[in-house]
């Protein structure tokens, strides 16, 4: 049996199947960061992060894989 997949992961490996730009949800992207799903939400508003919008949800985006990953770097550093 498959295991449970989420709407938002779903939509995310259809995306990445049909673009060349990687993508994350805002869940793995707070992981990411240390930050709750809730708290990055508020990150993605204070940071002006790109969303990259889903179809008929008017409350659900994608974060661009790229600038997360540029986060990630400079908080290393």
């Amino acid at each position: 049996m498959n295991g449970f997949e989420d709407w938002n992961l779903k939509v995310k490996k259809t995306f990445n199947a049909t673009s060349n730009v990687a993508v994350l949800t805002v869940t793995e992207a707070g992981a990411l960061l240390g930050l709750s799903k809730d708290q990055m939400k508020v990150y993605v508003v204070n940071c002006n992060l790109t969303k990259v919008p889903i179809m008929r949800s008017a409350h659900r985006y994608l974060l661009l894989k790229c600038e997360i990953d540029e986060i990630v770097a400079n908080k290393a550093v």
